[in-house]
């Protein structure tokens, strides 16, 4: 029976329970000029209080009327209001309108996402039986032409609003998807227009329309972008010549190459480009350039380029999709000596969206200030000068774009002796705090947060407290919530934990040395130290139980979710670099593992390979993937050169080394063209073969660049030059660690070929790979992030443009051809937040195929990763999703990463337990056997089962 959302109270005794008031921050963020389009096409003001009365009458109609004197009702209702108004405010921060419409998705949104799935489902029955009634009471007016309406343009004149334009836009935004309904999208556009509308509003409103629809199916995503393009076309084009002005798709693919150098022209006018882009043959690129590319972009793609990427003045964007490509790729061949040539090479590969560059390339590439770079580390030495001379680098790396990793280990710990002052030391964590705050002040402009990751070694003595640094109780001034935090773990700590051993802390100026010797260097150093305490010699140190201080490591992870867990054996004994420094941490995302000193900040360029695009029903495409790894490797390298940097040291260690990281992503699109499940030794295996790829075409690259441009300076004493390949290099850790490595070692592809190459002709770059997380990239190519799996098949993603609906697309496909996709199935999903497991049409070999995240055994992705980091001279950022963590499970999982060699991993990702509860997946896919590790967390604590 079809729940009735009719309170058994009236308004009047709805209203007398209380007011739900907005909090402060919340109420100053509504606009003066904010107005609600009702459903017959008047304007009235946006009243929360009347979202606050939609959801009290929900609550009330599913928990009667007993449950209005429950304060909890209240205070939930209060809640929710707030979360409805904070979303829809996201979306309109400077006024405007929004659609009732709109109001009412974003309440069935804050209801699921709230967990009270039965409040909301009878909302949505509710909204649904009342549109059928509109439509009903409708029918007859459809007879009668609707009443003319009328724009206003930007002088303030009314004219008539030009029907056939809008009509010509949206059945060219139509033209080639299936299952669209361009009519559709015009009568609920012109639905959500009233007389007198501003002109520049026409193409907002149906862009919302087929917004509206993304969830019945994914091709509306690219119809809202081709709408969306219409608009940015119209305000790149009036920027330009002064006046409103309009073009199509087809009428913009005559004048792109017009456009092109009256673009690059204004932006060197107006100090927004470099002006060597207006030495470039711009007819040339010009007429290279190919408009039907700007056709697909999904909304969320096109929308974040427009938002955050576009040349802007003063807000203004007068950048087209296709002269965004083209400005990056003439940033990048400016030194190469037929610039033309190499220009539409680049622009042919990321405007095909098969390789994109990292978004501070995208971000800076052909401006005046090229910071190009992703990510920077250093290490912060133990004086006061030096710390703060470290955290002004921060902030002048942060300024520009650069994501920071910060080696802390070698700032003395509390109650350690300052000679200066004759005092003792306030330890680490002060000094952390400060550099929390600097990330916090210096945003990257306002184009995105800036962030920082701080490393500490397992051995200090101040590690405790580190573990603490982002709870939310204890001392404010002893707590950085906005810095991340990882762990740089020596092996020999993890030996200790299996054995069950003491473990023996220090401060780092007692044992300065620890902080630069790894592998077995380490061990007979840190054993020393240990001699020379229990002989009871003037030492700080304090001794735990391993075991212990390991279960606070895995407890503060899945508490707070940080400090991340990375090793720093295997990221220096499979380092290339080892004959000219160390590895003191990684960066802020967990891929990047190059040597730090006093003279040198590490720099790597990202960029990232779109699986997606080099596969077919065969497998891999290798001679496609080849060629854009040829290509790919060498726009990182001139990344190298063309870069501002703004700090020495950074300059002078990416000259010296030149690294690079070349990655993935779209690896789980991958899966889906292959129609391989995530939890399958198929999956594992195709996460080998592809990275072998990969890393064999990278290396290869890179040993031609060199033959073209010369060496890297350090060339000479790297593991490259005695042949020593990242596939080789696992030997060092075997030998290092013993029987406390397991992983694989197999090979398909010629590498002694390619070991003598790399002998004889050199390489351009210390290090070639890394996979990054390409949050945002990813999102502009349309496809998965990095290495993930599928987090959700039906969500909404919240990032700084906003608010998307986000469906899966091959999931669809399949329902679709089995004739199963429908409205019981939208809502369906929707209950179960994006799973099938739990919906019984769904037949079982989808459920396996279109598991997600959550839905996910671990382990499979740590093996995934093993296979990888046998190929990669860095790491990959690794996330680990666990539904219900554990102690038992922690521990096993990350012993597993410890014992397949992996060098780090990222953030642990688990669900809260009403969600839990919900998903609860049927037995449908298969688990690897359990890990040949022993579970060493206490057994008889509550906390660890």
């Amino acid at each position: 029976m079809q729940p009735n959302i009719v309170s058994p109270l009236s308004e009047a005794e709805i209203e007398a329970l209380g007011p739900a008031e907005l909090s402060a921050e919340v109420q100053a963020m509504i606009p003066g000029e904010l107005k609600v389009i009702r459903r017959n096409g008047k304007l009235t003001g946006f009243d929360p209080s009347k979202i606050r009365l939609a959801i009290t009458k929900a609550f009330l109609a599913m928990e009667g009327g007993q449950a209005a004197a429950s304060r909890r009702i209240h205070d939930i209702v209060a809640e929710l209001t707030e979360q409805v108004v904070r979303a829809l405010m996201r979306r309109q921060p400077d006024g405007g309108t929004i659609h009732i419409e709109d109001i009412q998705d974003q309440v069935e949104l804050a209801l699921m996402r709230g967990g009270y799935q039965k409040v909301a489902r009878a909302y949505v029955l509710y909204r649904e039986e009342r549109a059928r009634l509109r439509a009903k009471k409708d029918k007859k007016a459809k007879a009668s032409s609707p009443a003319e309406l009328h724009v206003t343009d930007a002088a303030g004149n009314r004219k008539p609003l030009d029907e056939a334009r809008m009509r010509a836009v949206v059945e060219e935004s139509c033209r080639g998807l299936e299952d669209v309904d361009g009519d559709w999208i015009l009568a609920e556009a012109r639905r959500n227009l009233y007389d007198g509308v501003p002109e520049n509003e026409v193409v907002d409103t149906l862009v919302m329309a087929a917004r509206l629809r993304i969830e019945q199916s994914p091709d509306y995503s690219f119809v809202a972008a081709r709408l969306l393009l219409d608009k940015i076309r119209s305000e790149a084009l009036g920027f330009l010549s002064g006046h409103f002005e309009t073009a199509t798709g087809s009428e913009m693919g005559e004048h792109y190459a017009g456009y092109l150098e009256q673009y690059v022209r204004r932006g060197i006018e107006l100090e927004l480009l470099d002006p060597v882009l207006g030495q470039y043959d711009l007819e040339k690129l010009g007429r290279a350039i190919r408009p039907e590319r700007d056709f697909q972009f999904t909304y969320l793609g096109l929308q974040t380029l427009y938002d955050r990427y576009f040349i802007h003045h003063q807000g203004n964007r007068f950048e087209l999709p296709q002269a965004f490509f083209m400005r990056v790729a003439m940033g990048l061949a400016k030194n190469e000596i037929e610039r033309e040539e190499k220009a539409i090479e680049f622009y042919d590969l990321i405007s095909r969206f098969d390789f994109m560059c990292s978004t501070p390339t995208l971000f800076n590439s052909g401006t005046l200030r090229p910071q190009l770079s992703s990510c920077y580390l250093t290490t912060i030495p133990d004086d006061l000068e030096g710390i703060f001379n470290g955290v002004k680098e921060d902030a002048m790396l942060s300024k520009y774009a650069g994501g920071l990793g910060n080696d802390w280990t070698r700032v003395r710990a509390m109650g350690a002796h300052i000679k200066g002052t004759n005092g003792s030391s306030q330890g680490v964590v002060p000094f952390m705090k400060v550099a929390n705050d600097t990330a916090v002040a210096v945003n990257q402009g306002g184009k995105r947060k800036g962030a920082i990751c701080a490393y500490l070694e397992t051995w200090h003595l101040d590690i405790e407290e580190f573990l603490d640094l982002r709870k939310n109780t204890g001392e404010e001034r002893r707590r950085t919530h906005d810095m991340n935090t990882a762990n740089w773990v020596p092996d020999l700590f993890m030996k200790r934990v299996a054995e069950e051993g003491e473990w023996t802390l220090f401060s780092p100026d007692d044992v300065p040395d620890l902080h630069d010797k790894y592998g077995k260097d380490f061990e007979q150093a840190y054993l020393a130290y240990e001699e020379k305490a229990a002989r009871g010699e003037s030492i700080l140190f304090k001794k735990v139980p391993a075991v212990q201080l390991w279960r606070k490591m895995l407890t503060m992870l899945f508490e707070t979710g940080h400090p991340w867990i990375t090793f720093k054996d295997p990221c220096n004994l499979r380092s290339p670099q080892q004959h000219v420094g160390v590895v003191h941490s990684s960066n802020l995302c967990t891929e990047i593992t190059l040597n730090t000193s006093d003279e040198e900040i590490a720099v790597c360029n990202l960029g990232s390979i779109n699986l997606a695009r080099h596969v077919t029903e065969a497998g891999i495409d290798m001679d496609k993937l080849a060629a854009t790894c040829g290509t790919a490797m060498r726009m990182l390298d001139n990344v190298i050169d063309i870069n501002f940097y703004s700090v020495p040291k950074a300059r002078r260690s990416n000259l010296r080394h030149r690294p690079v990281g070349l990655g993935v992503m779209g690896f789980q699109d991958a899966l889906y063209q292959l129609r391989i499940p995530y939890t399958s030794d198929e999956a594992v295996a195709f996460a080998d073969r592809s990275m072998e790829a990969i890393s064999y075409h990278a290396i290869d690259a890179s040993s031609r660049l060199a033959e073209e441009r010369g060496r890297y300076p350090t060339f000479e004493g790297s593991l490259w030059s005695r042949g020593v390949l990242p596939i080789d290099s696992i030997d060092r850790l075997q030998e290092a660690r013993g029987d406390y490595l397991d992983m694989d070692r197999g090979a398909t592809l010629d590498w002694d070929a390619l070991r003598e190459k790399v002998k004889t002709c050199g390489m351009r770059n210390s290090n070639c790979l890394a996979i990054a997380p390409t949050a945002t990239i990813s999102n502009i190519c349309g496809v998965s992030q990095s290495i993930e799996p599928t987090f959700q098949n039906l969500y909404v993603k919240s990032n700084l443009s906003g608010e998307f609906t986000v469906v899966n697309p091959y999931l669809v496909a399949e329902l679709k051809a089995r004739e199963l996709w429908d409205e019981v199935m939208i809502n369906d999903l929707k209950y179960y937040d994006g799973s099938v497991q739990m919906i019984d049409r769904i037949p079982n070999d989808l459920k396996v195929l279109y598991a997600t995240a959550f839905e996910i055994d671990p382990r499979w992705l740590v093996e995934a990763a093993s296979r990888r980091q046998k190929w990669l001279d860095q790491s990959q950022s690794l996330n680990l999703y666990m539904p219900e963590p554990s102690g038992k499970k922690l521990d096993a999982l990350y012993k597993l990463a410890w014992l397949r060699g992996l060098k780090t991993t990222y953030y642990l990702r688990s669900l809260g337990a009403s969600r839990v509860e919900r998903h609860t997946p049927q037995a449908a896919t298969p688990e690897p056997e359990s890990p040949k590790v022993c579970s060493i967390l206490d057994p008889e604590c509550e906390a660890c089962q």
